[in-house]
């Protein structure tokens, strides 16, 4: 059916052909219309280049100085090329939002500079004190974890193999040990991007623990480990979960604190991402932490920072504050419930009972009590006073004083007396 006419003006133009048409409405037509921008009046021209360069030079040395005045800048390395330490220590530790990006060795050291998510000060009294009730059980990298179970495994099968009963062993397929070798030597060096297939199936393996040691974990990088806990963390139930992080997660993250006094971001990332297994983290964590005797005080504050940090469901909450308060007495115990405490969870009276049950335990221990456990006991005294029967205010007057520290016994003290307890006022309404 042919084009209708189309009235332009005073003409009658009749239409053309179609493919005509839309190749003319493609072509870009000249337009007669000149645009002219006005200038404002104050309008500076373009900075030249030269100057633009020493503009940022001056704003690069503004910002040393106050990185240096303000104690942000890196240390200065003394004559034996190491570098230099303060007499009070501090913990830092870095975040960044682009997490899947490639993070450098100067990157991270930039990172640690600028872009601080908290600094920590350690007083090497207080640490001594810390270490005091250390169990002393000896601290175990994840190699030495790694070497152990190969070996252990290794025996074990030399062992039935030489009684006869090989067919009971479900050892792996040669190429399956090839397959996950070569997967070692990628996540080596490996930075960001896509993981090999065989790993990202790893969860969903029976055999999945025995493969993993294949890989040898404690060679990963820490990129590697990040992405290791993101695909774990999601696809392993909660009980494998909680085996990955005790045995994986946890060893790699104490063996990085202990040589570089800090947590590598990616390692950071690795531990917001077991948090997604509340239950697990706790376990696998946190509680194999305070079971292990020789935590350090740097471990106990940067881990319980992630604590401080996140929303935690209130009844995994109260299951850890119950949990810790039986564990036996370390100061990371202090640490990880004083945080927990701070956190103001409307918590049950059979927990609160537990925590007031824990403090209570030291009237018969005759060691002198670090600061984390005082401050522990203000911070119980100031968020839950109001659950406490009358009764349980006078056990603790009675324990503090055995344990008495000048400044912070009087506020626990001044908190105690500030608040009728809920608890007794209900029990007098209902008499």
């Amino acid at each position: 059916m042919p084009k209708m006419k189309a009235v332009r003006g005073d003409r009658v133009v009749r239409g053309g052909p179609l493919a005509q048409d839309i190749l003319s409405e493609d072509q870009v037509k000249e337009s007669s219309r000149q645009k002219v921008r006005k200038r404002r009046e104050g309008d500076d021209e373009f900075v030249e280049s030269d100057l633009t360069k020493k503009i940022l030079t001056e704003a690069r040395k503004q910002q040393l100085e106050l990185e240096e005045e303000h104690g942000m800048g890196q240390p200065k390395q003394s004559q034996d090329g190491h570098a230099g330490h303060s007499k009070g220590k501090k913990i830092f530790f870095t975040q960044r939002d682009d997490d899947d990006d490639e993070i450098t060795e100067d990157d991270h050291r930039a990172a640690s500079a600028e872009g601080m998510l908290g600094i920590v000060d350690v007083d090497p009294d207080e640490e001594r004190a810390f270490e005091a009730f250390m169990a002393r059980k000896g601290h175990r990298t994840l190699a030495d974890i790694i070497q152990s179970k190969l070996t252990e495994k290794k025996t074990e099968i030399e062992s039935v193999m030489s009684d006869g009963q090989g067919a009971g062993i479900q050892d792996l397929p040669q190429e399956v040990v090839r397959m996950y070798s070569s997967v070692r030597d990628i996540l080596k060096s490996y930075r960001s991007g896509k993981l090999p297939i065989a790993f990202k199936t790893l969860p969903v393996m029976e055999q999945w623990e025995q493969c993993l040691y294949i890989t040898r974990p404690d060679q990963w990088s820490a990129a590697a480990m990040n992405a290791a806990s993101r695909i774990f963390s999601s696809n392993l139930p909660g009980v494998l979960a909680q085996r990955f992080y005790s045995l994986f997660l946890l060893p790699r993250i104490r063996d990085d604190i202990a040589e570089y006094k800090r947590l590598n971001f990616h390692l950071m990332q690795s531990l917001k991402r077991a948090l997604f297994k509340t239950s697990a983290f706790f376990k696998g964590i946190v509680f194999a932490l305070i079971e292990s005797g020789d935590c350090t005080l740097r471990e106990a504050l940067i881990i319980s920072s992630i604590i401080r940090e996140h929303s935690i469901p209130v009844g995994h909450a109260g299951a850890a504050i119950d949990r810790i308060c039986q564990l036996d007495y370390t100061g990371a115990s202090s640490i990880f419930l004083r945080t927990l405490l701070d956190k103001k969870y409307a918590l049950s009276y059979s927990v609160v009972d537990a925590v007031c049950d824990h403090f209570l335990r030291f009237m018969r221990d005759e060691r002198q009590m670090p600061v984390l456990w005082h401050q522990a006991l203000l911070t119980f005294a100031q968020r839950y006073k109001g659950d406490l029967y009358q009764g349980q205010k006078d056990e603790l007057y009675k324990l503090m004083g055995k344990h008495f520290h000048p400044e912070i016994t009087p506020e626990v003290r001044r908190e105690l007396d500030s608040h009728v307890s809920t608890r007794q006022a209900t029990r007098m309404e209902m008499n």
